[in-house]
C-alpha cells in the first residue's frame, strides 16, 4: 500500500468518515475559479479530490486540473471514465473494474491499456470494484452498465464478495452524476456485513440528510461533485453531516 492508501486507512481506522470532492476537468475551464473552489473545499474539510468525467475530458485538461488541485496539499486521485483522464500530476488512481458492465472494454480492456501508462506515470493504484446502480444516467449509458434490479440486496452482496475474492480493496457504489436518487442504504449494509472492503458511495447526494444516512449505513467515503459547482454552502453542510457520524 502506498501513501494515499495509508492516508485513507489511517483516517478510517480512527473512526472518521471521509468526504471526497469530484472535479470534472471538462467543466473546470477557468483555472482561477477552480483554485478558489479547491481551496474552499479544503477549508470545509474535504479529504481528497477525485478527477474524472464520463465524456469530453482531454489529457491536457486532466493535467491542468491536477496541477491546480495539488496546490491544496490534499491527495489528488484519478477517477477515470477512460484512459484519457490519466495524468502524471495526480497522486493515485482508482484502478477500477466496472463490474456490471456488459462491455468487455470496461471489464478488462481499458485496464490493460491503462496499466503501462499508470506504470510510466508512477501512480499509486487503489484497486476498486465499481458498480453503477441505476440505468438512467450518463455513466450507465457510456459504460453499458447492466442495472441492478431494485430490492435485490443479495446481488450487491454477491458483487461485493466477488470484488473481495478477486483481491480488490475498495467498492464504489454509484448512483450517477445528476441522479435524483441516492444508492439504497440497504445496499451499503450488506456490503459491510459480508466484506471488509472500503466502501465509497456517490451520486445523487445533494442534501446533508442524504450524506448522513449513507454514512450511518456503512459508507466509509462519500463523494459529491455537482454540488460543489452549484452551491458551496450546501457542500459545507454535507461535509459537516458526514463528519458528525
Amino acid at each position: 500500500m502506498g501513501k494515499v492508501e495509508d492516508y485513507i486507512r489511517s483516517r478510517l481506522a480512527s473512526g472518521e468518515k471521509l468526504h471526497f470532492t469530484l472535479i470534472d476537468p471538462d467543466k473546470s475551464i477557468d483555472p482561477s475559479m477552480l483554485e478558489k473552489t479547491a481551496d474552499l473545499a479544503k477549508s470545509y474539510g474535504t479529504d481528497a479530490f477525485l478527477i474524472g468525467g464520463s465524456l469530453g475530458v482531454t489529457p491536457g485538461e486532466a493535467d491542468e486540473t491536477a496541477k491546480i488541485l495539488r496546490k491544496t496539499g490534499v491527495p489528488v486521485i484519478v477517477f477515470p471514465g477512460n484512459i484519457n483522464c490519466l495524468t502524471r500530476f495526480a497522486d493515485a488512481v482508482l484502478y477500477m473494474v466496472l463490474m456490471n458492465s456488459i462491455d468487455r472494454y470496461y471489464v478488462m480492456e481499458a485496464q490493460v491499456q491503462a496499466a503501462p501508462i499508470i506504470w510510466k506515470y508512477g501512480l499509486e493504484t487503489l484497486p476498486t470494484g465499481y458498480i453503477v446502480v441505476y440505468s438512467d444516467t450518463a455513466v450507465a449509458h457510456v459504460g453499458k452498465a447492466y442495472p441492478l434490479p431494485e430490492g435485490k440486496p443479495e446481488l450487491v452482496a454477491a458483487y461485493a464478495l466477488a470484488a473481495e475474492m478477486m483481491g480488490l480493496r475498495y467498492l464504489y457504489l454509484e448512483a450517477g452524476s445528476g441522479s435524483n436518487r441516492i444508492v439504497p442504504p440497504l445496499y451499503l449494509r450488506v456490503v459491510k456485513k459480508y466484506t471488509k472492503l472500503v466502501l465509497i458511495v456517490g451520486g445523487g447526494i445533494r442534501k446533508p440528510e442524504h450524506a448522513k444516512v449513507l454514512a450511518e449505513n456503512g459508507a466509509d467515503i462519500i463523494v459529491t461533485g455537482t454540488i460543489v459547482e452549484e452551491d458551496s454552502e450546501s457542500l459545507l453542510s454535507i461535509i459537516k453531516a458526514i463528519k458528525s457520524v
